[in-house]
């Protein structure tokens, strides 16, 4: 039996050798290099490009504009910024008839109009990428610059939908004896994935044919994008993708330079290829974030919830890319607790910043951060231990199933379980020993806890061909692609045992629509859980029908709930304001885990992404220019491995039955409880303080402000 078996990733060995094949690795006889001329104003209307100095520079093949884009017949790329209700996928997430809802084309190159910083408004074709770097210097671009928006503006709404029962939370919230109200601010974030983004463009005048190469999430979303804006059918356009270095949510949407390295490749009958730089990837790579959540808790005298009331406010940036996170955010805005009654509201507006998209965890960290902070500031101001006042609001095992006020229905889960198991193997009982140690060595320590759930949806539709060879090998064909997260090893796994076939005989394939592929790619932890179901209905098939092929499909949900409790610890210097994890425990109940290795890696990386966020990550931009301010590594701070502890983390399952795998999903869920669970312990650490909350990023210079004006 290999599922459940810790194995280590059969893709490993070559990555760590540097023997991967990524994007800017793959060799095409004859490809000209391209380089974008971005825009430097973040709103402005494009006076005139003159391309007359770049074309006449050495090596210069053409330099193509946002006129001739257009003159070509093309249009924008439709990201599909509503996604499907992640209850009933017949229906979109936030209806036209009975709400504000609004999408548009996002702008593949500039002809009229700029809105943001790093827009693109040509792209020079060369011999080499340094001469097509250097000409892109030459084209002189005027502009009349445009007033710009950086923050959330009512004026430039897209999005405005309320959810829940208005009537009984006013009622509850008046029969109230206490009412805890904050507004906690989710600041903008960078993907900061491993390898930059780079595409390749290809044409086959005789077909008709393009076919982009490129890392991304889901190939066959991909194609479906990348052929609406060339205006193509998509049986015209393939997409390739390498190994793929990193993803975390951004890289799900198509970027403008994929459609214009393909673009270019028609026009000037070569192939072209693009390799971006950091600088370029943080001006113009999908952000995440940036949802500020304006959150009111009601309680009786005993810390018993009996409403929530939430707004969640979304800065989008230039182009509504995607919903998604603030869909997901409103759905578990009760979390694990036992909410009679519930009200709230989604707010999204455009801005002139880069545009945002799904970033790991896509909205849930929000909800939860909000809910988390709220429960330990009513602790305090009810005299309540911090444990004892989720005990009574937790939902119960004998309530399950489970309707939460926002619509969600939970079929497992041990939330009390999974709370009890994190805090006893923190030692949360012997925390108060550990600060009076550290307080004898001049330091402040904390500890905090957050509970948390996932919604995992994503998109509804997957394809898994599998067949038998005549070499005895198995060919597994899925629509979702890796990322990092070991999807050929684990897919193997399930096929080894359930065809009793060696592990070394399964070949997994995904990441080329020439292959067949059709899917949803990788997000939302949605691949094990739909790819999983097909492979046993697959499999299944294999063996009752005597058939060596078969193709299974997949339409709709399969609903899963990843539930959790994360515990961190932590010493504050009040000299310096720095901040040092000294132990983080997490119990997360993911499911069947089918390999358990993997699923600690993800949390791994995971926490070290919730942490990053809650005391070293901010996107910043000038706000009369809405210009970049942390535009390198140099002025946004990722966290090193020396500011994180090993983590101590456990697995649990609560079987669920809504799939044959018992999968839920493992690869958000290091993220979504972090941010409040450093919080949390951060507000511990300064109660002597008299602080009740902090802002994230909780940076050394702003810890060291709030003790300094304590």
């Amino acid at each position: 039996m290999l599922i459940g078996r810790p194995i280590p990733r059969v893709e490993d060995r070559t990555l760590v050798l540097g023997q991967g094949c990524y994007t800017d690795d793959v060799r095409i006889p004859g490809a000209l290099h391209a380089a974008v001329v971005r825009s430097v104003y973040a709103h402005a209307r494009i006076v005139s490009v003159d391309v007359a100095q770049a074309l006449a520079a050495p090596g210069v093949v053409t330099v193509l504009t946002g006129r001739d884009y257009a003159a070509d017949g093309h249009r924008g790329i439709a990201q599909v910024a509503n996604p499907a209700d992640n209850v009933d996928p017949a229906k979109p997430a936030f209806d036209p008839a009975t709400c504000l809802v609004r999408e548009a084309e996002q702008q593949v190159i500039a002809a009229e109009l700029v809105r943001h910083v790093g827009e693109a408004i040509a792209i020079v074709i060369a011999e080499d990428a340094a001469a097509a770097r250097d000409a892109a210097a030459l084209v002189e671009v005027t502009y009349e610059e445009l007033p710009v928006v950086v923050e959330f503006d009512e004026a430039h709404l897209v999005l405005d939908a309320t959810f829940g029962d208005e009537r009984a939370t006013a009622a509850a919230f008046a029969r109230a004896a206490l009412v805890v109200e904050r507004e906690f601010r989710n600041q903008r974030v960078f993907s900061a994935h491993m390898e930059p983004r780079a595409a390749i463009g290809l044409y086959d005048p005789q077909r008709g044919a393009y076919t982009l190469i490129a890392g991304n999430q889901g190939a066959g979303r991909q194609r479906t994008l990348l052929a609406g804006a060339l205006g193509v059918a998509p049986e015209q356009v393939d997409v390739v993708c390498p190994d793929v270095g990193g993803g975390f949510g951004s890289r799900t949407n198509l970027h403008p330079e994929a459609v214009l390295v393909v673009w270019a490749a028609r026009r000037v009958g070569r192939p072209v290829r693009w390799t971006g730089d950091r600088s370029e990837g943080f001006a113009t790579d999908f952000q995440g974030r940036d949802i500020t959540v304006q959150a009111a808790l009601a309680l009786d005298e005993r810390g018993k919830m009996l409403a929530l009331r939430e707004t969640f406010v979304g800065n989008v940036g230039a182009y509504p890319i995607s919903y998604a996170p603030l869909q997901n955010a409103f759905r578990i805005a009760t979390s694990v607790y036992d909410v009679p009654t519930a009200l709230v509201r989604v707010r999204a507006a455009l801005s002139n910043t880069p545009p945002t998209a799904p970033y790991r965890g896509a909205g849930r960290p929000e909800a939860i951060h909000a809910l988390e902070r709220l429960l330990d500031i009513a602790a305090a101001r009810l005299g309540l231990d911090r444990l004892e006042i989720r005990r009574r609001n937790l939902i119960k095992k004998g309530q399950l199933p489970y309707r939460t006020a926002v619509g969600l229905t939970y079929d497992s889960g041990d939330f009390l379980g999974n709370m009890e198991r994190a805090a006893a193997r923190a030692d949360w009982s012997g925390f108060g020993q550990r600060r009076l140690e550290s307080a004898r060595r001049g330091r402040l320590r904390g500890i905090g806890i957050a509970n948390y759930v996932e919604s995992p949806v994503g998109a509804p539709r997957e394809r898994v061909t599998i067949r038998r060879n005549a070499d005895t090998t198995v060919e597994v064909v899925v629509g979702t692609q890796s990322t990092g997260q070991g999807h050929a090893t684990v897919f193997a796994q399930v096929v080894s045992d359930q065809l009793g076939v060696p592990f070394e005989s399964v070949k997994v394939v995904s990441g080329d629509t020439r292959s067949g592929v059709i899917g949803g790619g990788t997000h939302s932890d949605r691949s094990m859980r739909i790819v999983g179901t097909l492979l046993v209905q697959g499999c299944e098939e294999l063996r009752t029908s005597g058939k060596t092929s078969v193709t299974v499909d997949f339409n709709g949900r399969i609903p899963a709930f990843p539930t959790g409790c994360a515990v961190c610890e932590l010493e504050l210097d009040p000299q310096t304001g720095t901040v040092a994890i000294v132990r983080y425990t997490q119990v997360d109940d993911v499911g069947r885990p089918i390999n358990p290795l993997i699923l600690h890696g993800q949390a791994h990386g995971g926490i070290a992404q919730g942490i990053g966020q809650a005391l070293f990550e901010h996107m910043q931009f000038e706000p009369q220019t809405a210009r970049l301010v942390s535009g390198s590594f140099m002025e946004y701070a990722l966290p090193r491995a020396a500011d994180v502890p090993s983590f101590d983390v456990e697995l649990a399952e609560d079987p669920t039955q809504s799939n044959p795998l018992r999968v839920k999903g493992g690869g958000e869920g290091g993220t979504v409880p972090a941010p409040a669970a450093v919080i949390n312990a951060l507000v511990d650490a300064l109660r002597e303080y008299g602080v009740e909350d902090v802002e994230m990023p909780a940076t050394a210079p702003r810890l060291w402000e709030i003790m300094a004006r304590a």
